[in-house]
């Protein structure tokens, strides 16, 4: 049996991307507990930037909402949304972590609609600030569960920018150059871009998985990296501070 569940393997994952001092906006959930997590490990120096305004806070539990009183806990400011947005547009933030319902081969993301915009199947919450974060922030980071309803080929509407159509794109756009995706992590591999095509590929391979149930379950073909690796499985001791201090509750990794 193992000894760690997805969840806790792409939440520790997600945490080792975040290098000390790097500066961070999330949202609750997974985002927010790999921070929290990166916090307590490796990323002692982790500025954890919040939509709703919290600066920099020393999150004491994991908030319920990006307004939560506890993201402006020890924080270093409290400030709004407009603020918080123009430091993304000032190229002050390192990464965003963002979902999505629906995601394509060049890292766009949908949250608005399943099926036609005018007579959905679906209503999804929409854009918030993933938008906002996604055009100006320097490294997109994704965390979500591999299925190809998600990853599909065409999204049903486009809600924030990846790559758009491939490379030169963001560029003429408007947007500023050398932001964009950079990795999604899932409970099977993690991905990045490849530099010339701007499209995903796999870069690491979870204990037990390989690249065709990788490719299965992607609705788009999928390329690899020169160098496939495995993706190291979660440290005994941030194993410990996931379950015991970030979510004790279990309200994510019990998903």
């Amino acid at each position: 049996m193992a000894e760690y569940n997805d969840m806790e393997l792409m939440i520790c994952a997600a945490a080792r991307l975040l290098e000390d001092g790097a500066t961070v906006g999330v949202g609750t959930g997974a985002p927010c507990a790999a921070a929290m997590l990166a916090q307590k490990t490796s990323a002692p120096n982790l500025f954890i930037i919040f939509e709703a305004g919290g600066l920099a806070p020393r999150l004491p539990t994991m908030p319920i909402s990006v307004g939560d009183s506890r993201t402006f806990h020890q924080g270093l400011m409290a400030t709004s949304m407009s603020d918080v947005i123009e430091l993304c547009q000032r190229g002050m933030v390192d990464y965003t972590f963002l979902g999505g319902a629906q995601m394509d081969a060049y890292g766009n993301l949908n949250s608005t609609v399943i099926g036609s915009h005018d007579r959905p199947k679906v209503r999804l919450p929409g854009s918030g600030g993933a938008n906002d974060f996604a055009s100006f922030c320097w490294r997109t980071l994704v965390m979500t569960k591999h299925d190809r309803r998600r990853f599909v080929e065409q999204l049903d509407f486009l809600t924030t920018p990846g790559f758009l159509d491939g490379p030169g794109a963001r560029e003429a756009a408007g947007l500023p150059e050398g932001t964009g995706p950079y990795k999604v992590i899932t409970d099977l591999a993690i991905m990045g871009y490849d530099a010339q095509s701007k499209r995903m590929q796999v870069e690491s391979l979870h204990p037990g998985v390989g690249f065709a149930e990788v490719q299965a379950n992607t609705g788009f073909a999928l390329g690899q990296a020169p160098q496939l690796t495995q993706t190291p499985p979660p440290d005994p001791e941030a194993l410990r501070l996931l379950r015991e201090e970030v979510d004790p509750r279990r309200l994510i990794i019990g998903r």
